[in-house]
């Protein structure tokens, strides 16, 4: 994958078909503003005659591809080690949607029939993870309601936040919570062709906290 986004297929075995949907994680990966970026500590490094190298990383949790935590926007609410494992893999859609700068996905965007329990909203709306802007698409609270309703049990999307970058009241986020309906941020899918996809995007049992970075991956369904 470039440094600008775009998804590609993965070296290895290309029967496998596996197309990395995470943006790189650098020093000039874009965070929320006010969040932490990363950074690296090299404590020991071969290079300069040590036996070992080892580093030490400093971030925000709401990391590149990232899945929230209900922790992150409820209390009391599930941390993200207690989130079921099974939200993060099996079938997904990818479904393109076409919403002007800081629009909103709505329930008029969405296909006729929903028949996976991952959905991923590929909006084009925030193309370089390495290039902050506010005017990303985000998520109509009545689209959370209009999908769980279908059986969907996870949304991503590929921008920064499910909610406006300027919202205070974070409507979409408590519609997630209400609905108990996964989220994953920060995709990057902008050569991702719409379709059907098996989705693994596990995160890390890190135990209290509200986020975790995931190394989201598609695969091509035969």
């Amino acid at each position: 994958m470039t440094a600008g986004g775009a998804a590609k297929t993965q070296a290895g075995d290309p029967r496998v078909g596996i197309i990395d949907i995470t943006p790189p994680i650098t020093a000039a990966l874009a965070v929320f503003p006010g969040d932490t970026p990363p950074a690296r500590e090299i404590l020991y490094d071969m290079a300069r005659g040590d036996a070992i190298t080892l580093s030490t990383l400093r971030s925000t949790v709401h990391l590149g591809a990232h899945a929230d935590a209900p922790s992150h926007y409820g209390h009391p609410a599930r941390t993200i080690e207690a989130q079921p494992l099974s939200l993060y893999v099996g079938p997904c859609r990818v479904i393109h949607v076409h919403v002007g700068a800081g629009g909103l996905v709505t329930v008029s965007d969405m296909p006729p029939e929903i028949d996976e329990g991952r959905i991923l909203l590929r909006t084009d709306s925030y193309p370089d993870p390495e290039r902050w802007t506010d005017c990303f698409a985000a998520i109509d609270p009545t689209l959370v309601d209009h999908l769980a309703d279908r059986g969907v049990r996870l949304i991503g999307i590929d921008t920064p936040s499910v909610d406006p970058a300027t919202s205070k009241s974070l409507d979409a986020h408590a519609r997630f919570l209400a609905r108990d309906v996964a989220i994953l941020e920060g995709l990057v899918l902008r050569a991702v062709p719409a379709g059907r996809y098996e989705l693994i995007a596990l995160p890390l049992p890190l135990v209290g906290f509200d986020a975790s970075p995931v190394r989201a991956v598609l695969r091509v369904m035969a």
